[in-house]
């Protein structure tokens, strides 16, 4: 198979994605509605509301309450996006997202921006490294997190026909494009960027770009690695998972967040009952944030590509034992 390849040179951020999905939507089908808690600017739903100023809500800085009206939309026969930044609407929203969405497996669809370290200078504060765990939790809810501006855009109108509730983290910062050709996003379904029988690498989100270069660098010393972007958290494509850790015997997984309850973890739960291999977790470990730029708290904490390779190196040593 041919490798996909970065583009360098383009870098476009996943909430721009976002917002330009939703204006496509909204041209195309009448019952889509935008509901934003005073962020706009930075959910980049306002470009929703320039184009569809009678189908956007913005309710102020009150996610239980967007959450709510997102809800009794949806009870309304529309197809509801909500917006805020995940810290406010996997958090502080969480109980009206559990008993009023997903209990009742209302349509209503959680796009959350600002997720990760990667929000920067904002701080701990804002930096969520804990929302794939806390939302996948909640029963039958769908937790996704696309790799780009193109995948985003694929996954917000993959999930504007999909019946039921959803949360999608999109992020703040320009990452690279990766280039693939006749690729189609499908909720539980994994991208395969690349197959290799020694290590089997496991990314979502920003995370995607910086195993892409492990891979490379991987390769040049001799190590061939598999590469999954599994954009779908819940549910994990299990089936993917299974093939890979049976050819490769170990694995390796990628995400900008909490190693407690996420990527990590799922893929952890799912082989150690099915198919128990070496699970090393990439990702924060268990510490909050810090502010700073988004580029210098990913070498901060050690989530750069060298990592990536260090501990895809470790994994292998752990198989051969």
């Amino acid at each position: 198979m041919g490798a996909p390849s970065q583009s360098t040179a383009d870098k476009k951020a996943t909430r721009d994605a976002y917002g330009e999905a939703l204006v496509e939507l909204g041209a195309k089908r009448t019952d889509i509605v935008v509901l934003d808690a005073d962020l706009s600017g930075s959910t980049k739903t306002a470009d929703f509301k320039k184009k569809f100023p009678d189908r956007f809500f913005n309710v102020g800085v009150a996610e239980q309450n967007l959450v709510g009206h997102a809800a009794g939309l949806a009870l309304s026969g529309f197809v509801p996006f909500a917006s805020s930044f995940a810290m406010f609407l996997s958090g502080r929203a969480w109980e009206v997202v559990r008993n009023s969405v997903v209990y009742p497996n209302l349509n209503v669809k959680l796009v959350a921006s600002h997720g990760g370290i990667t929000v920067g200078e904002d701080g701990a504060s804002h930096q969520c490294i804990e929302d794939f765990a806390i939302m996948r939790v909640i029963p039958e809810m769908t937790v996704i997190c696309p790799a780009d501006f193109n995948e985003t855009k694929q996954v917000i109108h993959a999930i504007a026909d999909y019946k039921g509730p959803v949360y999608v983290r999109v992020g703040r910062p320009a990452i690279p494009l990766i280039e693939r050709d006749n690729y189609q996003f499908k909720i539980g379904k994994a991208e395969v960027l690349s197959e290799g029988k020694d290590v089997c690498i496991i990314a979502c989100g920003v995370m995607v770009s910086e195993a892409m270069l492990a891979v490379q660098s991987l390769q040049e010393k001799g190590i061939a690695a598999t590469l999954l972007n599994m954009a779908t958290i819940k549910p994990l494509d299990k089936e993917a998972i299974l093939k890979y850790a049976k050819e490769c015997g170990a694995v390796v997984t990628c995400e900008e967040h909490n190693v407690l309850g996420g990527l990590g973890s799922a893929v952890s739960e799912l082989l150690s009952e099915e198919y128990p291999v070496p699970v090393i977790k990439v990702g924060m470990k268990d510490s909050f944030g810090k502010s700073g730029t988004w580029s210098g708290l990913l070498d901060y904490f050690g989530l750069r590509a060298k990592n990536i390779v260090e501990h895809a190196e470790v994994a292998i040593a752990k198989k051969r034992k």
